[in-house]
Parts: structure tokens; sequence; C-alpha cells
């Protein structure tokens, strides 16, 4: 990189931060002369607390405005937790990196009360229990395993919605990411993981990923070394499903992936806001060797392709065209199967809920 310093945008939160400062901790690995100065600032998400993020009505709750700070010039990059990605994104902008995935499950986290018991399990806790989560995808998959619990939104970043949980007692608990409470340095509070027998996980989630404008193609070629291969190919085929099934966070949409041997495996599932209505679909793709390619083709491209809104210079494009396709089969399946009802049902819903707020 040339001696500029290049800008990075970050909402104001501590996980936020700490994940910003992870990823310009491996650029620096890179290029140890490269400077950074990072930029806060509050997104939509952040400043309405009190509302659903089901019942907003926006798409782009945590981006909007970092968004809007690259489009201008007053940032170079922006860091953020992939799932808060729309699975389109404004012109001119894609995502070209995408570091390792933490673990992308769902987690039970106690109230103190109830911490004392390690074998306690969702199962275990008491009927009438109240759980916390704004998620639509977690209630309508939890509601269908454990219909002796209740579910009630809780709004704020991990520390606040940590504190609403500990100094009170309106929850038994509250489900969190697993990739959020590592980070934090909180994954002993971890109760439970949720495997994907009880809770498909979010389209993306525990990924971190970069955000730039589509013509830096100097800072694209710097900032994709951070690219992780299984990760990237996990996540195009997971943003392809959920922009296939026109899915956002107003839609209980799930996923799972896993990539082995070359073998690219997908499941998608979509369930009414009760779950009463439960979809899904299984598919798996032989991807084709090598997936990675050697620096000397990245460093000769001037274009790039983009799939699902991620250029990947380093990857081999035939991985990820078949990584994007297996995304749209398997919503297509899905929407066959009856899927575009089902998700009708749940927006129709959420947008009544917003109407009587």
């Amino acid at each position: 990189m040339d001696s500029k310093t290049i800008k990075v945008g970050s909402r104001k939160s501590q996980l936020a931060m700490i994940q910003t400062e992870a990823v310009i901790a491996k650029l620096k690995e890179l290029d140890p002369a490269a400077t950074f100065e990072i930029l806060t600032m509050e997104t939509i998400g952040d400043q309405i607390q009190n509302v659903a993020l089901s019942q907003i009505g926006e798409s782009n709750l945590f981006t909007k405005e970092l968004e809007v700070a690259l489009a201008d010039g007053r940032i170079d990059m922006i860091v953020h937790s992939l799932k808060d990605l729309p699975s389109t994104l404004p012109p001119e902008m894609a995502i070209t990196a995408v570091c390792e995935r933490e673990d992308p499950h769902d987690a039970m986290v106690l109230h103190p009360k109830h911490a004392g018991n390690p074998s306690t399990t969702l199962e275990s806790l008491p009927p009438g229990s109240v759980i916390g989560t704004s998620s639509v995808r977690r209630v309508a998959q939890l509601k269908r395993k454990y219909p002796h619990l209740e579910f009630q939104d809780i709004r704020g970043n991990l520390n606040t919605r940590l504190r609403k949980l500990d100094e009170a007692d309106t929850y038994s608990a509250i489900i969190l990411a697993v990739a959020g409470l590592k980070r934090m340095g909180w994954g002993d509070r971890i109760s439970q993981i949720l495997t994907t027998d009880i809770s498909l996980y979010a389209v993306s989630q525990g990924a971190l990923a970069v955000e730039t404008k589509t013509n830096n193609q100097q800072l694209i070629k710097f900032i994709s070394q951070l690219h992780h291969p299984e990760t990237l190919l996990r996540c195009v085929t997971e943003r392809a499903l959920l922009r296939s099934l026109a899915g956002g966070c107003s839609a209980p949409v799930g996923t799972h992936s896993v990539l082995e041997n070359n073998q690219l495996s997908l499941t998608g599932a979509v369930l009414s806001l009760d779950g009463s209505q439960y979809l899904t679909e299984t598919q798996t793709v032989t991807l084709s060797t090598p997936i990675v390619l050697p620096k000397e083709s990245m460093d000769q491209s001037t274009s790039y392709q983009m799939y699902s809104s991620i250029i990947g210079p380093n990857i081999s494009q035939d991985a990820l065209k078949a990584a994007e396709d297996l995304g749209i089969s398997v919503a297509t399946k899905l929407h066959e199967n009856g899927a575009t009802e089902i998700l009708a049902k749940a927006k129709e819903e959420n947008d009544s809920k917003a109407e009587k707020k």
C-alpha cells in the first residue's frame, strides 16, 4: 500500500471496536508500514432501541450511515459483522474481505438465578420461562422446539442486553451469538450452545467482513489478502440463499453450511413467525480445484466479478460461481415448496405489529 492513511468506519459499540481493531491488526501484519484511522458513528439500528429489529422497516439498519460515509469519501473501508450486511449492497460497493469465521451458532445465556446449575438447558427451564431475543429467526425455531417457553424482545448492544438480563428478573435467559460473546471475552457466560438441530444460525453469522468501493483496486488487492477461503465460499452461498429468498431481518430464515473435501453443502430453512410452518432444503455441490489461486493471477487482474456482492480475486471464480448457484438453487426449491407465501405472511405480520407501535 502507499503511504496514505486508510480511514476505517466502525460502529461505536465495544464489540464493533474490538472487531475493527482485530481486522486492522491483521492488515498491519500484511504491511507493518500501513497506517489507519478509525471513524465511529451510530447507525439507525443503534439509535432505535425500543422497537424490534424486524419492525423498524429498514434492511440496512446497522450499515446505512457507514455506507454514506464510504460513498462520499470520508472513509475508505468499513468493518462489519457480515450478518448485518444486506444481501444486496449499494452501487459501486462490495465486500472485499471475509475473515475466518468464529463459531456461527447461537448461545443461551442464563440469568444468575439459574446459572448455578450447569445442566440447565432451554428444554429443562420451567414452563413460562421468558427468553429474551429480538430475532424472528430464533423465536420461530425455538417456539417450535420448546413450546413451554415464552419469548420477549430485548434490544441493545451486547453489554446492554447482558445488563438487562442480570439486573432485572424479566428474563430467565437470553439468546446471543457465540461469536460476539467470545470476541468480548465472555465465553464463560455461555450455558448452552444451540446446535443446528435446535437452531439454524443467521446467514454469515460469526464472520467479519470489509466493505470498500469497487473502483479502489489498490485497496481491494491489499484487503482481499484477508479472505479465508472456506468462510468466503460458505458466506457466498448463504448470502445467495438469502438474496434469492428476498429475506432480511423480518424473515425467519436459518442456514447451515459445510465445506469439506471440496464438497460444499448448504441447508436453508424458512419458518412462519410462530414456527408452525417449517420448510427446509439441503443440497451439495462439488467445487473445482484449486480453490485458492496463485498470487500472480490476482496481481494481473484489472477487473473483478462479484458473487453475492463479494469480490474474491484470489479465489477460483468457478468455485465462487458454484457457491452462489448453490444458494440460488436451494432458495428456488424452497420457493417451489411454499416459501414465498410463508415469507409474505411473515412480512405482513411484522408490518402490522410495526403500525400498532
